[in-house]
């Protein structure tokens, strides 16, 4: 699947989602960008447009405000329909021993990286069902699958995040349409700082597995959960 569908990210200021939008810009995508307003985010817009989008939208929510999420996201489907792509990509970690993690920070991280894929999902759902078609992607972690110490409201939402897609992959059986879930390692972008871990690959090489879960796979991968553990 290439040509002129749509494809929304979210994150996409900087690293993997940046470079999948630029990945998927290549293949001819009209692209959406969900996030705060940034020069990050305007930079990102003005690559994909270099790199062959048809059209590049930005769309303006914090995902740590679900009203705002929820917003945006039902303007972007009266301006734009339903997206034939989703990709959850933006995430947040804040590190901090479970003893000295406060319900604030729990709480944010949760937000960010489970509630608002959620709230995004829900309100795409209908139209994308109503169409037949569509695709909703899942950027977890290598932390979906292990406990590490000092991240754990990062792991687990993490963790929810697969439980979610797996559900979501269930109520899609014989819809026209699939979700799935990559789990990549140590990426080499600014997250990794702070975390001890040294890369073990760059965001090309996720957005290339997104691309392929995104525009290239068959139906069949619904429900799946790819690991990329790195080199």
């Amino acid at each position: 699947m290439s040509g002129h569908g749509l494809s929304l990210v979210t994150g996409a200021s900087r690293g993997v989602g940046r470079a999948v939008a630029l990945a998927l810009s290549a293949r001819g995508q009209r692209l959406a960008l969900l996030g705060r307003d940034s020069e990050a985010t305007s930079h990102t817009a003005a690559l994909c447009k270099a790199a062959g989008a048809p059209e590049v939208h930005s769309i303006h929510a914090d995902l740590a405000d679900l009203t705002a999420t929820a917003r945006a996201a039902d303007e972007l489907l009266a301006a734009l329909g339903a997206p034939d792509v989703v990709i959850h990509n933006a995430g947040i970690v804040e590190r901090a021993a479970i003893n000295e993690l406060s319900l604030e920070s729990w709480q944010a991280q949760l937000t960010v990286n489970l509630s608002a894929p959620f709230l995004l999902t829900q309100r795409f759902l209908p139209a994308m069902r109503s169409r037949g078609s569509g695709r909703v992607l899942f950027v977890g972690s290598i932390s979906s699958t292990l406990g590490t110490a000092r991240h754990s409201a990062y792991a687990a939402s993490k963790w929810g995040l697969i439980g979610f897609m797996k559900c979501l992959a269930e109520e899609l059986r014989d819809s026209g349409l699939m979700t799935a879930a990559l789990l990549p390692g140590s990426i080499d972008t600014d997250m990794l700082a702070g975390s001890g871990f040294p890369p073990r690959m760059s965001a090309a090489d996720v957005a290339k597995s997104l691309t392929f879960l995104a525009l290239d796979a068959p139906l069949a991968h619904n429900g799946a959960v790819v690991e990329m553990f790195g080199v």
